[in-house]
């Protein structure tokens, strides 16, 4: 029953949330919240480390991006072959990367993901190579809602991400995602008992492929413009910090994480003006070339005092043993 409030005052908040700050901004959090979440499907609750989603996410930035531009596809088959984009990317990633475990499946994943990226630097005219894809146009909703306007599209990602985060929460409690539990907490029992466990984990990683892919796709359309920065590494490496951050094996930590990271980059200097304005300290102008060293810091901070992410700790504290 907490959780169920919970997840209502969360809702609650989004759904107010346009109406006291930018709606674009907003939707751009709820992207990097799913994507987040996706792939915390696959390392929370599967035990597979992957350093290669930033192939499904960028991709589908691209193929939907094209799709709405070049394509004449609607909004809703424009983002959909986005995510058919990710989630085919994920299946040949995923194939050849469950032949090996630990160390190994992450440096496959993170090997494949960069050709991908270098892929998408070469094919300059299907991604605009370092100019990027720009010009996207957001379309119409069924044909009939305008998308033009940024509250109205800020409500349909969030009817988005609210289905897609209602897809996870089933996964995870359903008897398929009790296999992933058992994989991740003992892969030879699993085995034993006569589960076919790569095949779980192939289902496991296509699935979490395709919902980065849905957040890509998404963003793109909220953006209108696509870059080689969500198709490299680095933006592997912050989905990671973004899960940790927020607590990884459980489903609300993920959005925490992505909300503080995703508002740190973009927010820090207007904070630092801010604080610059009120102290009089005039090195807090700056702070907002200091992003990466700012986000470092919180990293440490959680490795140090909060091992288990900020909602990891929240539930230990409050002596609950099940994920919100």
């Amino acid at each position: 029953m907490n959780k169920k409030i919970g997840y209502l005052i969360a809702l609650a908040i989004a759904v107010a949330a346009p109406f006291v700050g930018y709606p674009v901004f907003l939707s751009k959090l709820l992207c990097f919240a799913l994507f987040a979440c996706a792939f915390n499907l696959l390392i929370g609750f599967t035990g597979l480390l992957s350093f290669g989603h930033a192939a499904f996410f960028g991709m589908a930035g691209y193929v939907a991006g094209n799709a709405l531009k070049h394509w004449g596809l609607p909004f809703e088959l424009g983002v959909l072959s986005g995510v058919a984009a990710g989630a085919l990317i994920g299946l040949v990633m995923g194939a050849l990367a469950i032949r090996r475990q630990g160390i190994y499946f992450s440096m496959i994943t993170l090997a494949l993901a960069q050709m991908v990226y270098f892929g998408a630097l070469r094919a300059g005219e299907f991604t605009g190579g370092e100019d990027g894809l720009q010009g996207v146009p957001r379309g119409r909703l069924l044909g009939v809602v305008d998308l033009s306007n940024d509250t109205t599209l800020y409500f349909v990602v969030l009817g988005i991400c609210v289905l897609a985060f209602a897809l996870i929460v089933r996964t995870v409690h359903s008897p398929f995602g009790q296999v992933l539990k058992a994989i991740k907490e003992n892969e030879p029992r699993a085995i034993s008992l006569g589960y076919d466990v790569d095949k779980y984990k192939l289902l496991a990683f296509v699935l979490s492929a395709a919902l980065a892919a849905l957040a890509g796709a998404t963003k793109t359309v909220v953006l209108g413009f696509e870059t080689l920065t969500d198709v490299h590494w680095t933006m592997s490496g912050l989905v990671i910090l973004m899960t940790l951050v927020g607590g990884m094996g459980t489903l609300a930590g993920p959005m925490i994480g992505a909300i503080i990271i995703i508002a740190l980059e973009n927010k820090l200097g207007d904070w630092g003006t801010l604080l610059a304005r009120v102290t009089g300290i005039e090195w807090f102008n700056t702070i907002g070339e200091a992003v990466n060293m700012v986000v470092g810091l919180i990293f440490i901070i959680c490795v140090l005092l909060f091992r288990r992410g900020i909602i990891g700790e929240v539930i230990a504290l409050a002596g609950k043993k099940k994920p919100v």
